[in-house]
């Protein structure tokens, strides 16, 4: 099975056609190295390296309407495949689909995706629709 660290080219097309507005969730699961890979050579831990992303990001993140919603540290995979395990796991909130490809776009982002680049191993990012609970435990 591959790793997934970035959006391909498709997959970033299909979220800008899918357009929408207000406001949208993205899942975030993050599986780290356990030493950056760096292009330049630089050593530091995918730990370092994801929090050296987060520093960088965080003030662009605020500036476009973003917050962290949700945030969870996995312990056990109960169901599905037991060699696919998550460091982290979180959901992004932004206030549009747009303020997620602003982000995306922005220069400094640019140059500050490469701690997110070197840190991670494997990833998964869904975008969600939000929606209000259900009355009862499997209700949507």
């Amino acid at each position: 099975m591959p790793d997934y660290v970035d959006p391909s080219k498709e997959q970033f097309a299909a979220f800008r056609e899918l357009g929408g507005d207000g406001v949208i969730h993205m899942l975030n699961l993050i599986r780290l190295r356990e030493h950056a890979a760096y292009e330049d050579g630089r050593r530091a831990s995918g730990r370092e390296a994801y929090r050296a992303y987060g520093r960088e990001t965080e003030p662009i993140f605020r500036r476009l309407g973003g917050r962290q919603f949700w945030i969870g540290t996995p312990e056990l995979m109960v169901i599905g495949p037991s060699d696919r395990q998550w460091d982290l796991i979180f959901i992004a909130e932004y206030p549009s689909p747009q303020a997620f490809v602003d982000m995306l776009r922005d220069p400094e982002y640019r140059i500050a995706v490469k701690h997110r680049q070197a840190a991670v191993a494997d990833s998964r990012l869904i975008r969600l629709r939000p929606q209000p609970p259900g009355r009862s435990f499997g209700e949507f």
